[in-house]
């Protein structure tokens, strides 16, 4: 009977060793995760590359645009890792809004856009990148006049001058009349703006009527077409050389991008002249457009860096982050593109 308690003793001792050894094995080694903890790990590594909650638009800077750009390669694109707001990321959300029934295409990531983008990514579904806008090529198409021409014409903050030009087949596709006051009936072109730049003339001449002030619109968009009719009859008038410090080539008009208006008052007779800037509604306008997102695209003493006369009465639509660092700063979209790609 000892005899077999012993072995009864022995027996447990060394089983309780081998569970205690298996133990040991099957535990994580220091600094070691268990296949649940990796799947943790995982988990959080992917919800970093969600897209970010912020507005970003060219030129912006900062983790939430590289976030933003981790999220766009995980649903079909291939852009560079870096804080940069660049073109090809400009490019790339033009082309998933030009893709959308839904968006508008801007090249900039609002709201609306990261809800797209989010949805998109959280269903796991993926876009084939260019099916809306094809990528720039590495060197600019040139116009006839050896301009080169942008590659993507939507991007609200698209600079359009002597150097920049638009492509000849570009109409927006979101154009609109705004509700405002105009100096004639007539359903024309030249009444029309990109939708948001339509909404933000809006608001501006709300507010210019707040404060006693009648401000009128005059001309918006213009088309290639037109342009090239309008550049035409100045030059032959006045020869092509003067004709170009007051009207732009074909392609090279800010009027082509439906971002741009030219605004009057009674005061001079509707018309479009410098005296407009000495009037109460042209100064209220030069100091209150940044408030809505616009500029005026042509000051007074800057003519040798845009190219262009003064004209206080043409104003662009930059957004409000812009319109507002532009006029804080006293420089033009010129200095601002220099500034910005230094």
């Amino acid at each position: 009977m000892r005899r077999f308690h012993w072995m009864m003793l022995f027996t447990a001792f060394f089983l309780l060793i081998g569970c205690t050894s298996q133990q040991e094995e099957d535990s994580p080694a220091s600094g070691q995760t268990t296949p649940e903890e990796e799947n943790t790990n995982d988990n959080e590594e992917v919800s970093e590359t969600e897209p970010p909650d912020a507005v970003l638009q060219k030129f912006d800077t900062g983790e939430e645009v590289a976030q933003l750009k981790n999220a766009l390669n995980t649903i079909g694109y291939d852009l560079e890792g870096s804080e940069n707001f660049d073109e090809a990321l400009t490019w790339a959300l033009t082309d998933f809004q030009l893709q959308s029934d839904d968006l508008l295409a801007s090249g900039i990531y609002d709201e609306a856009t990261s809800e797209e983008v989010l949805a998109l990514f959280e269903d796991g579904d993926t876009i084939e990148p260019g099916e809306g806008l094809a990528m720039p090529p590495e060197e600019a198409e040139k116009t006839e006049a050896g301009t080169d021409i942008v590659g993507n014409p939507y991007d609200e903050l698209a600079l359009v001058n002597k150097d920049f030009a638009l492509p000849g087949d570009y109409t927006p596709e979101d154009l609109m009349v705004p509700d405002v006051p105009f100096p004639f009936t007539e359903d024309l072109p030249k009444k029309y703006m990109r939708e948001n730049a339509a909404h933000a003339l809006e608001e501006l001449f709300a507010a210019a009527e707040d404060e006693g002030l009648e401000l009128f619109a005059q001309s918006g968009y213009r088309s290639f077409d037109r342009q090239e009719d309008v550049f035409a009859a100045n030059a032959a008038e006045n020869g092509e050389d003067h004709a170009n410090t007051y009207s732009a080539r074909p392609g090279e008009s800010e009027h082509q991008t439906g971002l741009a208006m030219d605004v009057t008052s009674a005061e001079v007779n509707l018309e479009l002249e410098e005296a407009f800037g000495d009037t109460e509604e042209g100064q209220w306008l030069a100091e209150n457009a940044p408030e809505y997102g616009f500029i005026i695209r042509f000051p007074e003493g800057d003519e040798d860096i845009t190219g262009y006369q003064y004209e206080p009465w043409h104003i662009r639509y930059v957004g409000e982050q812009t319109a507002k660092y532009i006029t804080e700063q006293d420089i033009t979209l010129e200095e601002y593109y220099e500034e910005q790609t230094e």
